[in-house]
């Protein structure tokens, strides 16, 4: 007794809790809607997730659970790599950790986790080895991490100065390096020619590059304070130029032929022909000058952009309405005469039976051996009325410039073709499968103001019948196709109608002439009326997810030389500063063609 009571107990308290967890998931869905429309998608996730574990088996908070799970830990992806590239790299790694945590199966996530974790080890090692004395370089190893970088000159003073000289190119260039607290070395080739060189308010560097512009030299730096002097020619450029070796990873790079065509812009734009390309790293090794390097670098920024995703909301709406009315009579339209004389006589066999005619019989016909069978009539009255709605609402993910499809529906089989297998052997017949049912096809273009082109081929389609072609039952397909390309802002609703088919029947039977009096048609016919209407509307919606992220920073402007050298020129973000300093100004006597340089004060 006390078991049995203890078991209703038991039973009445699942009873009351499985409405509860019903109710807590749906409480908690509610929620997760409610944040993700706020765009809190930390919030969002963690109630789906509650959602979810109250019903594990439910489809709807399954699907929002893994839906959110997916975009919240990207969003703290996006965000680690933002925090990286600014050098916050504790900040990325916990940024790296939670977007682990949210999805363990994000193998992006866990990686950069690694990624991260270790340039922070590097970064310590860093810091312990410079308080260390350097041990000897003990292998390639250490020999390419300790590899110098590009030489670039560094000037003891570039104050602005005002020059005024009249002499030779080489003793233009040492009083300048005298000014600067650097050294000069002049190619023995080259032949130092007279020029006047007057400048006014410019700082050293700028002076120095336009020294060169003026005397068809150029300048490269040997040390931190020193340079070598040569004739501007493409011989001595490809002599003394310095190059330089550099890897850039592209991150948005997918296919080789994305590959390929950055380093056709590389070599398009900045005149870099020797480019290493390694599709299996997504990589571009360049060899060229430091100033290409540096152009590359900003190049490769500005065109290694992610492309725009969209997701598009698919509402496929179906309407078909048949109304049938069949009201009258239906006579009947033949009779059956037997003859069956009474002077005939009866002849046949064991289970067969039969009557004898002779001419004799025909002269004592009456009515009476006549019968005539006419069957029944019958009166319809009858209408019907019937409503069919289908509505689907699939989502598609798409990259820009990629095609997305979808197909709902069945594979049916065509024949196509049969052979025979061998002399006299079997017929093989071979087949074709099409899909039948909805099948959607659309391609984004996402552009920069935040609007979306699509490329889109809806297809409705379905069996409509069987007919037989050559022996073999083949279904007939029947379609309904739109080929369409729109522009649409994001969010915007796209409706594609006029899918529309409306079929009326109007058919009667009965007597001749008969069924053509209006009232007297209905007992002496039938009429049948038969209104079908089909229509299919498709509402398009794209949302933009992300763009391409072109910045004002990309569309800058950048002085990268002349159309013979490519030079990168650094933007002097202390100009103003330097101007303000007290000018130097140097004089010499346009007849005079040696000894030093007078300084005076500045004008």
């Amino acid at each position: 007794m006390k078991r049995s009571r203890l078991f209703a107990y038991v039973m009445m308290a699942g009873i009351g809790v499985i409405p509860a967890l019903a109710d807590s998931a749906e409480h908690a869905y509610k929620i997760g809607d409610h944040s993700e429309k706020k765009n809190d998608y930390d919030a969002a996730f963690e109630a789906y997730k509650q959602a979810h574990e109250a019903k594990p088996n439910d489809p709807k908070f399954m699907a929002a659970y893994l839906r959110l799970r997916f975009l919240a830990s990207g969003l703290h992806i996006h965000a680690g790599e933002q925090l990286r590239d600014a050098g916050k790299l504790q900040e990325a790694l916990a940024q790296f950790r939670l977007a682990a945590e949210i999805d363990g199966s994000n193998f992006s996530a866990t990686q950069e986790v690694r990624r991260t974790a270790d340039l922070i080890q590097k970064q310590v090692r860093e810091k312990e080895n410079a308080n260390q004395p350097k041990a000897p370089v003990a292998s390639l190893d250490r020999e390419a991490e300790t590899a110098a970088g590009p030489v670039s000159i560094t000037l003891k003073s570039d104050m602005p100065i005002t020059l005024h000289l009249a002499t030779t190119t080489d003793a233009v260039y040492k009083t300048l390096a005298q000014l600067a607290g650097i050294n000069v070395l002049i190619d023995p080739d080259y032949k130092p020619q007279k020029i006047t060189f007057e400048l006014k308010d410019v700082s050293l560097r700028d002076a120095l590059d336009m020294l060169a512009t003026q005397s068809k030299t150029f300048w490269r730096p040997l040390s931190a304070n020193t340079i070598m002097v040569t004739a501007d020619s493409g011989a001595k450029r490809k002599e003394f130029e310095q190059n330089v070796m550099k890897t850039f990873y592209l991150r948005n790079a997918s296919t080789p032929a994305d590959l390929q065509q950055a380093a056709g812009t590389l070599k398009g734009i900045l005149d870099i022909s020797r480019i290493q390309v390694t599709p299996e790293q997504r990589s571009l090794t360049l060899r060229g000058t430091p100033d290409q390097m540096v152009l590359a670098q900003k190049l490769l920024t500005d065109i290694d952009k992610p492309k725009g995703e969209v997701v598009i909301d698919v509402t496929i709406m179906e309407v078909s309405r048949d109304r049938a009315r069949t009201l009258g009579t239906n006579p009947p339209t033949s009779a059956t005469v037997t003859l069956a004389p009474s002077g005939a006589t009866s002849s046949g066999t064991s289970g067969s039976s039969g009557s004898s005619l002779t001419l004799n019989s025909f002269t004592s016909l009456n009515a009476g051996e006549f019968s005539v069978s006419i069957p029944g009539a019958s009166f319809s009255l009858l209408a019907s009325d019937g409503n069919t709605k289908v509505l689907q609402r699939p989502e598609m993910r798409a990259i820009d410039g990629e095609k997305a499809s979808l197909k709902i529906g069945d594979r049916v089989p065509i024949a196509t073709g049969s052979f025979q297998s061998g002399l006299g052997g079997s017929v093989n017949t071979q087949f074709q499968y099409l899909d039948v049912g909805v099948n959607i096809d659309i391609t984004p273009y996402v552009h920069s103001d935040r609007s979306v082109t699509l490329k889109m081929s809806l297809e409705v389609s379905s069996v409509a019948g069987v007919q037989n072609i050559g022996g073999f039952n083949q279904p007939t397909i029947g379609q309904r196709t739109i080929n369409h390309e729109a522009r649409l802002a994001d969010g915007e609703v796209n409706l594609i109608g006029g899918i529309f088919e409306d079929t009326d029947t109007n058919s009667m039977s009965g007597y001749p002439w008969l069924m053509k009096v209006p009232i007297l048609k209905y007992f002496f016919g039938q009429e049948s009326k038969d209104h079908q209407q089909n229509e299919i509307v498709f509402a398009i919606t794209p949302h933009i997810i992300s763009t391409g992220g072109v910045t004002d920073e990309n569309l800058r402007m950048v002085d990268i030389g002349s159309a013979n050298s490519v030079t990168y020129r650094r933007a002097d973000a202390k100009a103003d500063a330097v101007m303000s300093l007290p000018s130097q100004t140097i004089t010499k006597p346009a007849a005079s063609s040696a000894g030093s340089p007078s300084t005076t004060k500045p004008l």
